[in-house]
């Protein structure tokens, strides 16, 4: 599929990579609908991108906001699944002077899960739903991570992770008879403004580690995405791009 043909839906889209990724599409000549809970920066994409409000984990806003950029842009043949947050820490800590035993909450846990596998979830089934009922053939990509090979501190973050990848899978066996493909591309460190929320000396350790000698940026993950776009015969498959790494 070329990239100049795609009526494209990105999750997330009002800044980091899926901003980038919106501007890349746009800039190719495809149709983009971007969907963010940050109204503020949605405002700040190029004339041309469709924009709305849209929380992932909202069963509602997911359904709605298919249908409106179906609309909007006379069709709808891909998605760039791409929302996520963290919400970093241990499962269970002891401090070290008083012994005391803090526990990831439920709170911290479900959040996490509710916007980066099950949004993602629904986002799949309400894009594929479409283009089944239209006959349309498509595109998947979901937004997974290194983190799904196992990541201290992130036992929320690597299950959602680990099940987008491994959903990928799936949904490619359930999706290929109606010409739908699904790809997924798991980002190493990336310079976004929500690695630059880490903690300064985790980062440092962990871009030390890195073979290549630096952090990634968005455009390294967007060469992924845009090979798994225009490879018609690419599915059912994770790319790693870490710059070697694997976070630990």
């Amino acid at each position: 599929m070329e990239l100049k043909d795609l009526k494209v839906i990105v999750t997330g889209g009002a800044a980091g990579m899926g901003a980038h990724f919106a501007r890349r599409c746009h800039e190719a000549g495809a149709q983009v609908a971007v969907g963010d809970v940050n109204e503020a920066l949605l405002a700040e994409l190029p004339e041309g991108i469709h924009r709305r409000k849209l929380d992932v984990s909202s069963e509602a806003e997911c359904e709605a906001f298919v249908a409106w950029a179906a609309e909007a842009m006379g069709g709808l043949n891909a998605l760039i699944n791409n929302a996520g947050i963290i919400r970093d820490g241990l499962l269970v800590k002891k401090h070290r002077e008083t012994g005391e035993i803090t526990k990831m909450s439920h709170a911290q846990l479900t959040s996490v899960l509710d916007v980066n596998l099950v949004g993602a979830t629904l986002m799949a089934r309400e894009v594929a739903a479409h283009m089944m009922g239209r006959g349309e053939r498509g595109v998947i990509v979901n937004i997974s991570s290194i983190a799904r090979h196992g990541s201290r501190g992130q036992t929320n973050y690597v299950a959602a992770k680990a099940a987008l990848a491994a959903n990928t899978v799936t949904w490619m066996k359930e999706l290929t008879p109606f010409g739908i493909r699904v790809g997924a591309v798991a980002p190493g460190m990336i310079e976004t403004p929500m690695t630059q929320g880490m903690n300064q000396a985790a980062r440092d350790r962990l871009v030390a580690s890195i073979p290549v000698g630096r952090i990634g940026v968005p455009e390294d993950i967007w060469r992924a995405v845009q090979f798994i776009v225009e490879c018609d015969y690419f599915t059912g498959r994770t790319i790693d791009v870490d710059g070697g790494s694997a976070m630990g």
